[in-house]
């Protein structure tokens, strides 16, 4: 509809698979799935619930009539209820035993982990598809020398592939988080208003036995081995705290390699891929603007900000719960999710299509090679019989003088001001002979060699990432 707002999120940015997945579709499919597995655990272990009504609810967890939950909610104020009761439609044998011994939060929450559980592991693919280009891209550039920068000032020459490794390592870092987060999910389960699992108490005649393989069943059929040991009402919300700090992580990583392609950009150095009818600049046609590595950083902003509202909510809860999280966690948890996979779908496609003008960057690092390589010309320059301390105020000398120069727009002339000095007992070609580029990227080949097969085993089952990606 071009008369209501739309979340960007939903209509440019994140991809189908996640957009499914926080659908209502899936959301209240998944309480109906729970309740068929209370239903179901609840007839096994001897409640009076039969096996027909268990199959009735089955065979109806799809079919849900959102005008009748709406005309519900609106009537009795409240959603859970409302869809017991539509559901109680599409199932009437079983109406009588929905929800039997629940709370609000046995859907809601449970419905929540399993949801959220599904996306970190959908997002761990598509992270795994990043370092997959990366690790393609760092092979092949490996031994390319390029000028390295500290506080992006020229410093001493890396390599493309070695400076690649760099990013790597940092989405190696949200890997890590997004396994720890995954582990450390645990089940809800029925548990209760205040997490005392006393309705059950009574439902099953004080057998706490019962109580606990309830538990145990419902946990197993949606995939989980554990429940929370113990809880409240909800379950801890410090498990949101911590998956929005991974995706933060993930959020932190891809701004910072963005931000070092948008600098590099600048400088022609590398480009992230521009199709052939893209146009950069309304008003300047010749402009090729790093949109893409712009877009990553603006939505890596946002990620960031967004992650703050976990922890606040986390440290807000009172007792066994409050509800101030709940209209913050429908916002933020789904946006926090959305924009990772954006973030990632934007960081496939970039690093499946980076390109290195390899032209530029050798000139680039040439131009500044002469003062990179003035203390191998001094040592040289030592082992032809000259006075360390002497050469060294040559050097200096000659460097500021050559580039006060450059800063007049002149070529750098140092190598000429040291072949003219007498004491520097070196021709042009024997200090030309020492400017290799490659003779001054110290081990940046092999650290790249030791720390790709580092990162292989875990890439063995990374999916395709595509330069197709809409973005």
């Amino acid at each position: 509809m071009t008369d209501r707002y739309e979340s960007p999120l939903s209509t440019r940015y994140a991809s189908e698979y996640m957009l499914h997945l926080f659908s209502s579709d899936t959301r209240y499919q998944t309480w109906r799935r729970l309740w068929v597995a209370l239903a179901r655990a609840e007839s096994a272990l001897g409640l009076p619930v039969s096996g027909d009504q268990v199959r009735e609810l089955e065979e109806h967890v799809t079919d849900i009539d959102y005008d009748c939950v709406r005309a519900r909610e609106k009537e009795v104020r409240h959603d859970v209820m409302a869809h017991v009761y539509a559901y109680g439609i599409a199932a009437p044998s079983a109406a009588g035993i929905i929800h039997l011994g629940a709370t609000s939060c046995y859907v809601t929450d449970n419905a929540d982990l399993i949801i959220y559980r599904d996306g970190l592991r959908y997002l761990r693919g598509e992270l795994l598809k990043v370092l997959r280009n990366l690790s393609a891209f760092a092979e092949r550039y490996k031994a390319t020398p390029t000028l390295g920068y500290t506080h992006y000032q020229p410093a001493q020459p890396v390599t493309v592939g070695k400076r690649a490794t760099l990013w790597m390592q940092d989405f190696l870092t949200d890997l890590r988080e997004l396994d720890f987060a995954i582990e450390n999910i645990r089940f809800l389960g029925c548990r209760g208003t205040t997490g005392t699992e006393a309705s059950f108490m009574d439902l099953f005649d004080g057998d706490g036995g019962r109580i606990d393989e309830m538990n145990r069943m419902i946990a197993g059929e949606f995939g989980f081995s554990e429940c929370f040991d113990v809880c409240g009402q909800t379950y801890p919300r410090k498990v949101d705290s911590r998956i929005l700090s991974a995706l933060s992580s993930i959020a932190q990583s891809c701004y910072r390699m963005a931000g070092d392609i948008r600098l590099l950009q600048h400088d022609r150095q590398v480009e992230e891929p521009f199709e052939k009818n893209q146009i950069g600049s309304s008003a300047m046609a010749y402009k090729r603007n790093p949109m893409r590595c712009e877009r990553i950083c603006s939505l890596a902003r946002y990620l960031m900000a967004d992650a703050a509202n976990a922890p606040m909510t986390a440290a807000a809860q009172w007792m066994e719960r409050t509800l101030d999280d709940s209209a913050n966690r429908r916002i933020s948890m789904p946006e926090g999710f959305l924009t990772a996979d954006a973030l990632l779908r934007l960081a496939q496609n970039v690093t499946d299509g980076l390109h290195v003008n390899e032209k530029i960057v050798d000139r680039t690092i040439r131009e500044y090679m002469p003062f990179m390589a003035t203390e191998n010309l001094m040592m040289e320059a030592v082992k032809r019989g000259g006075d360390r301390q002497k050469l060294h105020e040559i050097i200096r000398r000659c460097s500021m003088e050559a580039t006060a120069r450059m800063k007049d727009g002149e070529k750098c002339d140092l190598l000429d001001r040291l072949a003219a000095e007498p004491e520097f007992a070196l021709t042009l070609d024997e200090m030309n002979a020492l400017l290799e580029p490659s003779l001054y990227i110290g081990r940046c080949p092999d650290q790249v060699d030791a720390f790709l097969a580092k990162v292989r085993p875990l890439l063995s089952g990374a999916g395709e990432g595509s330069a197709e990606i809409d973005v």
